[in-house]
């Protein structure tokens, strides 16, 4: 019978087995916990930031395509000038709207007439490319798709507006090219936000699927047409998904189409990355862990008949792991010692690490230079409140001129200056009002049970706190306020931020330093 198990052994060994698997549920299940909390948060932080330069580039295009109009206006007299002034007036305008790389204008018989910089070497010349024949023969504003230019060897996009004379004739066009792969007004206003360390970047592609902007200057030019992403880009769509790149790699991306010229932002994340951070929290569960599971399992090993109790409780614990908050108790008086004290024990682990889940949740809701909520708190508390019906007003706060705060002081100052107007926010807020950091030097203010003229006020008696405060720089500082209520300016959180955003821009664009309510 030496060959058989004992009654203790075979116990122990079925327990310790508990023990291992406890511990292996625990930490599967808070990996994959964690997994899917980071992939959500990831692909919305993605795109979220697609969608915010997408405006940008929607601003940046109105305004580019609005300087040709302009310009092409002026250049309606362009038969009576001399070849001279228009070359000087080409100049100027690249020189001063550092919009384009070059310019030209191009006759209605394809002849060059005129181009900036002179160096270029191409008046004279007719255009041959079929981007330039396509842009001068529909006679409407136009943007093209990437190409090789066939005198210079740059790829390039271009884009033109018609040129009428005074009589009503079609002159020609006016036309600004952007230099995908040197210097140009994309690579200026993106280049700044790559994150380099996290390994997320971003890219645009135009409406054909071709890469126009690339932190790698070699790809731009290429077709990326088969990425799905760039496929619903093409489509005019945005969103956000987890998608396989032309090379393979596994990818979330963020991605948001640019209405004013058709084009898209992709922002990605490599996996790669969230399984860094992954194996990061699981070493730390780990390491609080490790010690209350080692001594559980020595007492096991003691008296493992004994210790049966305490094994069905913790089980039950951990099945809840993942699926609901735990609420754990005190250990229960066992006759035996030590099966009090690894139950202890297990319960301070996860005391540990829901507390430690708690922080996590905490500090992901939190803005951490100011300690006010973040914007995703305050889009989940106006979801709350609008599904429960709740009126309210909202108000956004823009600190003015921050900017020159941070050009004049530096970032730190600047830094301070948002500190300063957060304190004073907060000490001006009654006890159910809520302060928010959107972004930047955005705040938005949540005043429950207010109409709009009770939110004036209160956003007014907050607008004289911050003039009247001592700021952390030597000048005053100021803020400007928009306010929306819901629901009478609007049902849908969208629509009530774009109201207050609306309203601030009139109270900037008013003067600053005031308070307007949306209309």
């Amino acid at each position: 019978m030496s060959n058989k198990l004992s009654l203790t052994t075979l116990l122990t060994g079925l327990v310790t087995l508990v023990i291992l698997l406890t511990s292996g549920i625990l930490l599967v299940g808070s990996y994959e916990s964690k997994k899917r909390s980071l992939t959500e948060t990831t692909l919305h932080l993605n795109y979220i930031n697609a969608d915010r330069m997408s405006r940008t580039m929607d601003s940046l295009f109105l305004s580019m395509q609005g300087s040709l109009k302009y310009n092409a206006g002026i250049l309606s007299g362009i038969e009576t000038m001399a070849p001279e002034k228009v070359n000087e007036y080409l100049d100027l305008m690249r020189s001063s709207s550092n919009f384009f790389n070059s310019m030209t204008v191009v006759e209605a018989s394809g002849l060059i007439r005129n181009v900036s910089p002179v160096s270029l070497g191409t008046a004279g010349k007719h255009i041959t490319s079929s981007n330039s024949l396509e842009a001068l023969a529909v006679q409407k504003p136009y943007i093209s798709s990437p190409y090789l230019t066939a005198n210079t060897k740059r790829l390039i996009v271009f884009l033109s507006q018609p040129v009428v004379g005074n009589t009503g004739t079609y002159l020609g066009m006016l036309s600004g090219t952007i230099y995908l792969q040197e210097n140009n007004v994309l690579s200026e206003i993106f280049d700044n936000g790559q994150e380099e360390d996290s390994g997320a970047y971003y890219y645009i592609v135009d409406s054909d699927g071709h890469l126009v902007y690339h932190p790698d200057k070699q790809l731009i030019g290429e077709s990326v047409s088969s990425n799905a992403v760039v496929q619903r880009l093409m489509n005019k769509e945005s969103g956000e998904q987890q998608v396989r790149n032309t090379r393979g790699t596994e990818l979330l991306a963020g991605y948001s189409s640019v209405p004013s010229n058709g084009w898209g932002i992709v922002v990605v994340s490599p996996i790669g990355q969230i399984h860094k951070e992954l194996i990061g929290h699981i070493r730390i569960l780990i390491g609080y862990s490790l010690f209350p599971f080692i001594i559980m399992l020595l007492g096991v090993i003691l008296l493992a008949r004994k210790f049966a109790s305490p094994f069905v409780y913790l089980a039950n614990v951990v099945s809840k792991m993942g699926k609901e908050k735990i609420e754990l108790r005190e250990a229960k008086q066992y006759w035996s010692r030590e099966a009090y004290l690894l139950t202890n024990g297990v319960l301070l682990a996860l005391a540990n690490i829901q507390e430690q889940t708690d922080q996590l949740t905490q500090e992901a809701a939190t803005d951490a230079l100011t300690g006010l909520m973040n914007r995703r708190s305050l889009e989940q508390t106006i979801n709350q409140w609008i599904t429960a019906d709740l009126p309210f007003s909202l108000v956004m706060l823009d600190v003015d001129k921050f900017k020159l705060v941070n050009d004049t002081y530096g970032h730190n100052s600047g830094d301070e200056v948002l500190i300063h107007i957060a304190r004073v926010v907060a000490a001006s807020l009654r006890p159910d009002d809520i302060c928010y950091r959107y972004g930047g030097e955005e705040f938005v203010i949540l005043l429950a049970r207010t109409t709009p003229e009770e939110a004036f006020k209160a956003a007014e008696r907050i607008r004289r706190a911050v003039e009247q405060s001592e700021a952390p720089v030597p000048v005053q500082v100021t803020v400007s306020q928009g306010v929306a209520h819901y629901p009478s300016h609007s049902p849908e959180q969208e629509g009530l931020l774009e109201k207050a955003d609306q309203a601030l821009y009139l109270a900037k664009s008013g003067g600053r330093n005031r308070t307007v309510i949306a209309e």
